[in-house]
């Protein structure tokens, strides 16, 4: 009798042991998992970062472009204006 509760107990005691160990391997699988889903969505993250840092730079360069146009054509509408020529290329009669 001594002998079986003996037996009963290791069996016991190694079960546990079997499902503490396959427990910690689930989680190291699934703290692998989560490390790897991490990174990627740091890379798609970087990825799309750029993206939007291009979109704006080039946004921003036309916008300054057209500025600058802006700007030159209201020049030579002053400057024409100071000089008294109509804009089709003939002098203001006195």
């Amino acid at each position: 009798m001594e002998s079986q509760l003996s037996q009963a107990s290791k069996d016991n005691m190694q079960a546990l042991a079997e499902a503490k160990f396959k427990r910690k391997e689930m989680q190291q699988r699934d703290g692998l998992n989560a490390m790897a889903e991490y990174h990627a969505d740091k890379v798609a993250e970087r990825k799309k970062t750029a993206k939007l840092r291009e979109q704006r730079l080039a946004k921003e360069a036309a916008e300054a472009k057209a500025a600058s146009e802006a700007a030159e054509a209201k020049a030579a509408k002053v400057a024409e204006k100071a000089v008294g020529v109509k804009p089709g290329g003939r002098k203001k009669k006195a």
